[in-house]
């Protein structure tokens, strides 16, 4: 039995035409001899009636100040792909295809409890299996799963992925079913080399590894969830990106030696840049730290109460007598708040040349914000007869965003960093901060100047 999984976005369900469309994919796909697998999102993207972003607004409108309960939240998330399943397959019906609509737990996705953001733990095939015998095509929710019966008051509650979640879902559901491959259909026809929002004339890559559209993925694009890539590199089930709207035939993702002796590999040694991406905003945040001697210390407890407050951090970089990282924006109100009026005590080996044995260092911003720092300040002044009191200053730059060029090559390949840097620099487009990894390097810039950024580097190295 040849399976093969295609999974539609949220655009490719969100009119009757698009639908329509779709519904011709899946039954080419049957006329060719497969026996499809159908994984779908909710229709549309946000300000569409059954978005997932449409949902998440009606519900934090109830009332702004008394947050959802995630379980809640999931169960009113999952509306969104149950009714495009229904829909799309009564649209299969309607063509003369025999099809049925499964939620993520009637398909046999089973997860763990974290609600919003679980974990598949195994997929349990053998309704599939008999439904695909019987000549059915299963329409199934991404996106969503139940949890596993831990508390009987709990269990088989209704759960969702997080975000990408529906191409997780294709892809387990093509691991688990030993699918031929996993079709992810949206409105481009492949991995581009670029946003085509920013850059109308970016290309569409023929071949990609797991591993670059993954990073792809990571550093922003939005093509495939970088949990499909990973799930699917992990079982070597190849993916496939294509649009529902041409019939093009889109960009094949698979591991680097599939496809040895083709013309393929030739092209995938012979790319040095497979594309350039953009991702978040951010802000930048800066420490300046006088005593090298204490920095360990207070970098550490930075750290830990940032991980207590559930703030990500990343771009850290290490000086002397700084310390500097960046964190999500939308989270900056709370790593502002929590460094403003920070004491840190750090304890002395021995005493200093005034006897002291301990010193306090108190976080306060240069822009005026240090509203904590100014009530906490004064009251440390009657421990300065018995300790030092030093101030940390801090300084943010906000409204910040990362474009990272994903070139697998490039600590191969001299001059692409100078590349880069000097692209952006002729630009005047300031580099806060840049940073690399095995598979791509990434600026830190404003976010007024991304799109322009994001072309000027396509242009520059694509030409490489």
């Amino acid at each position: 039995m040849k399976i093969l999984v295609q999974k539609f976005g949220g655009t490719s369900v969100a009119t009757p035409e698009n639908r329509r469309l779709a519904a011709c994919k899946v039954i080419k796909a049957r006329e060719a001899g497969y026996a499809p697998v159908v994984v779908v999102s909710a229709m549309g993207r946000t300000g569409d009636p059954y978005a997932t972003d449409t949902l998440i607004q009606i519900l934090n409108s109830v009332d702004k100040d008394v947050a959802p309960a995630k379980r809640e939240k999931d169960m009113l998330l999952a509306c969104g792909e149950i009714i495009s399943a229904v829909v799309f397959a009564q649209t299969l019906k309607a063509l003369g295809c025999k099809s049925i609509a499964l939620t993520g737990g009637q398909a046999g996705m089973i997860t763990d409890s974290e609600f919003t953001d679980a974990r598949i733990l195994e997929i349990r095939t053998e309704y599939l299996h008999q439904l695909v015998r019987e000549g059915y095509v299963p329409v199934i929710c991404g996106f969503q799963g139940i949890n596993a019966p831990e508390n009987p008051h709990e269990s088989h509650a209704i759960t969702t992925l997080g975000r990408g979640g529906s191409d997780t879902s294709a892809s387990a559901i093509g691991v688990a079913l030993k699918a031929l491959a996993v079709e992810i259909y949206t409105d481009v026809d492949g991995v581009k080399t670029a946003d085509p929002r920013a850059v109308s004339h970016a290309k569409t890559l023929d071949i990609c590894t797991y591993a670059e559209v993954a990073e792809l993925a990571h550093q922003g694009a939005k093509v495939v969830h970088p949990r499909a890539a990973e799930i699917a590199m992990d079982h070597d089930v190849p993916l496939w990106v294509k649009s529902t709207f041409t019939d093009d035939l889109g960009t094949r993702i698979a591991h680097a030696h599939a496809t040895e002796g083709t013309g393929d590999y030739g092209d995938l040694l012979r790319r040095r840049v497979t594309g350039i991406a953009s991702t978040g905003r951010v802000a930048y945040i800066r420490l300046d730290i006088a005593d090298s001697s204490h920095k360990a210390i207070i970098e550490r407890e930075v750290y830990r109460m940032m991980a207590q407050a559930g703030v990500n951090i990343y771009f850290v970089t290490y000086s002397p007598t700084a310390l500097s990282f960046a964190v999500p924006k939308e989270l900056y109100p709370v790593s502002r708040d929590l460094l403003d009026g920070m004491v840190i005590p750090v304890e002395h080996p021995e005493p200093d040349a005034d006897g002291r044995m301990v010193t306090y260092y108190i976080f306060k911003y240069l822009d005026g914000t240090d509203l904590a720092y100014r009530v906490q300040r004064p009251l440390l002044r009657s421990l300065e007869k018995h300790a030092a009191v030093i101030d940390i200053t801090a300084s943010a730059i906000e409204n910040c965003t990362m474009v990272s060029v994903v070139a697998s090559s490039h600590r191969r390949v001299p001059g692409v960093i100078t590349r880069i840097l000097e692209t952006l620099h002729k630009a005047h487009i300031n580099v806060y901060q840049i940073a690399d990894s095995e598979m791509s390097v990434s600026c830190l810039i404003s976010e007024g100047d991304v799109k322009r950024a994001v072309q000027l580097l396509h242009e520059q190295l694509f030409d490489l």
